[in-house]
């Protein structure tokens, strides 16, 4: 068994309104130094050994990730 994380972030060119609301909301509350905050998504999966990379793209491409405007990431994780 593994566990594999999958990041799911807008594209950079794609603009972020709950990025730019959580900078917004750092600076009422005084925290400074925080230029830009991209806000995305992580999905944690459990998945045994037949379980392959291309199959774990796909699932990525499919289903997790909108390709237009989100970039992706996979990782695993040997347990």
């Amino acid at each position: 068994m593994a566990k594999v994380m999958v990041h799911v972030m807008p594209k950079a060119e794609i603009l972020d309104p709950q990025g730019q609301a959580i900078v917004g909301a750092l600076g009422r509350l005084g925290v400074t130094g925080v230029s830009d905050v991209r806000q995305g998504k992580r999905f944690e999966l459990e998945v045994d050994d037949t379980v392959t990379d291309e199959m774990l793209a796909e699932v990525a491409e499919s289903l997790l990730a909108n390709t237009v405007i989100e970039d992706w990431s996979v990782t695993r994780e040997e347990s």
